[in-house]
């Protein structure tokens, strides 16, 4: 499976001067409404093993975006709206799942053509 994604890393202590661990969010994609890509914006507190997966409407899996270790910090990912094979998804509404060790957290997004 060949996924074509991106993730950068912040440190997330710009906004502050302080040195404050992030907390574990999973922001709103964006854009949203998206054609072609988007981007999702996500922070772990602990180090560990992350997910993030796209599911259809109907929970169906649809792609991996990330999968690895992640230290403590703030983290950006792209959806290209391809499936694992590579092929283009339909439009529809779309949940990403951001998952830890310990949690998990969901959003919804909405593809376009």
């Amino acid at each position: 499976m060949t996924a074509d994604f991106a993730v950068t890393l912040s440190s997330g202590s710009e906004d502050q001067g302080t040195d404050v661990l992030p907390q574990l969010t999973l922001k709103q994609n964006y854009p949203n409404p998206f054609n072609p890509s988007t981007s999702i914006r996500y922070s772990v507190e602990t180090a560990g093993d992350v997910e993030i997966n796209v599911y259809n409407i109907l929970g169906e899996f649809v792609s991996q975006i990330v999968s690895g270790y992640h230290s403590p910090g703030t983290y950006t990912t792209r959806w290209n709206g391809t499936d694992g094979g590579g092929r283009r998804a339909p439009s529809g509404v779309y949940l990403y799942e951001l998952t830890t060790d310990k949690s998990s957290l969901v959003r919804k997004m909405l593809m376009l053509k």
